[in-house]
């Protein structure tokens, strides 16, 4: 599992990933749109509200196979089984302001995406919702720190893959 504060850099990582380990990537909300996964529009934020248990039976299947990679921005209604690891990406708020601002963030939205980042709330959120010793956190700053975690995962799946099959 992929998952950070929108702009972090989840898909680009998650993508990548999925490219070099043959897994496949899960966007959550691009499923969601697919399938219209909604239970109504958030006016204030102006974004679709995702309806949880939908997504829930539109992966089931796909997740209990095994060998994917899904993106998201939040985690506490995925079931516990459904992941060996998880990674929470993290930004500064100068890069981040800068990314969600050319996405065309503004006002409130903006500001609470950044204050999400810097109170740690979804790190937060991970840590509640799954073993500690399963949630890692990864600096996502740079292209650098996308080839450094990109190297990182990939020798945690080989180790996972050695030690389980």
């Amino acid at each position: 599992l992929s998952l950070g504060t929108p702009g972090v850099g989840k898909t680009t990582l998650g993508k990548e990933l999925a490219s070099r380990a043959g897994m496949t990537y899960i966007n959550v909300g691009d499923i969601a749109k697919e399938g219209g996964l909604y239970e109504g529009f958030d006016e204030e934020y102006e974004c679709p509200i995702l309806d949880e248990d939908r997504v829930i039976d539109e992966l089931e299947d796909k997740m209990s196979a095994g060998g994917v990679i899904v993106d998201y921005h939040g985690c506490d209604f995925f079931p516990e089984r459904w992941f060996h690891v998880v990674f929470v990406l993290r930004t500064e708020t100068v890069f981040l302001y800068e990314r969600l601002q050319s996405r065309g963030y503004r006002g409130k939205k903006l500001q609470d995406n950044i204050q999400c980042e810097i109170f740690q709330t979804l790190y937060e959120e991970a840590i509640l919702s799954y073993k500690k010793e399963i949630v890692h956190q990864l600096p996502s700053n740079t292209p650098e720190d996308l080839e450094r975690n990109l190297d990182q995962i990939m020798q945690w799946i080989e180790q996972w893959m050695e030690e389980n099959n």
